[in-house]
């Protein structure tokens, strides 16, 4: 039996430095790329605060038309300039969104309808010449880790990378939380730090209690998914506690889309990841400008 005196077995995430890196380049994990993973980086990060704000409306790759997307042509153009990033699919994008003025990450995964148990078994659904086609500064992969659907999760994940690896397109990485995995700090420390490590220049990943844990210890950026519609004034809170905890950007969606002010809920958002305001902050901008009386 190996000796175990002197073991540490207590972690330390140094919650009291930031991450090290090495250059002046803005993203976390990022200063040892080449120049075109940078500058297709620093298209999605903004240089000045150093985060994003995603808007995700890919949902119907699996969910079919979604409350608040029954209309792309007509929902996505009114929040184009609200926004940092679109994330969604190819279909999406060049059937309803004008070529973009901003960046863009493409949805590149694919698997079962809801209309499936497991929904853990994704394939690669867009090679990577398409997604060089489409301009895109990065590629979005779903991974299921703990799921039925791991081991090809990861294999997917992983020759999505390689892929952008040849071409310099970071890949983010989605972690997905199927129905018997719980939404604990254990599980998202599991699940982003396996994502970096495979090589991932991204991961969006959901808040949960000692999030500034997660983020410590992820070396890439981690950009928050807003997850099911929440009312307004508590999405915000999350996102401030989300900036707050250190993740760098929020993917926001159906709290954006599904919002009785959506361009506002989203002017509301940027505020409080690029400009350091409050959720009291963001909530009072977000009932100023939507002329919601008290």
């Amino acid at each position: 039996m190996a000796d175990t005196d002197g073991l540490k077995v207590e972690k330390n995430y140094h919650l009291d430095r930031e991450f090290a890196v090495s250059g002046d380049f803005h993203v976390k994990g990022a200063s040892n790329l080449d120049w075109g993973m940078k500058k297709r980086l620093a298209n999605i990060f903004n240089p000045k605060s150093g985060n994003t704000v995603m808007f995700a409306f890919d949902h119907g790759y699996f969910m079919g038309s979604v409350s608040g997307l029954e209309r792309l042509d007509i929902t996505i153009p009114r929040l184009v300039d609200h926004v940092d990033v679109l994330m969604t699919t190819r279909g999406a994008f060049r059937t309803s969104v004008a070529p973009p003025r901003k960046s863009i990450v493409l949805r590149v995964s694919s698997g079962s309808s809801m209309l499936d148990d497991d929904l853990s078994h994704e394939v690669l659904a867009v090679d990577i010449e398409d997604s060089i086609r489409m301009d895109a500064d990065g590629i979005a992969v779903q991974v299921f880790i703990g799921a039925d659907g791991q081991l090809s999760s990861i294999d997917t994940l992983s020759r999505a990378i390689n892929a952008g690896m040849r071409y310099s397109i970071p890949v983010l990485g989605v972690v997905a939380v199927g129905k018997n995995m719980e939404r604990t700090d254990q599980y998202f420390k599991l699940a982003t730090r396996i994502i970096a490590e495979l090589g991932a220049a991204i991961v969006k990943t959901y808040y949960c209690d000692k999030f500034e844990e997660v983020v410590a210890a992820c070396p890439v950026p981690i950009v928050v998914a807003g997850g099911k519609k929440l009312p307004e004034r508590e999405a915000l809170e999350m996102a401030f506690r989300s900036i707050q905890g250190g993740a760098r950007g929020l993917d926001m969606g159906r709290n954006i889309f599904q919002s009785l002010h959506p361009v506002e809920m989203a002017g509301a958002i940027g505020k409080i990841v690029h400009e350091k305001f409050t959720a009291s902050q963001a909530w009072e901008y977000y009932r100023d400008t939507a002329k919601i009386k008290q």
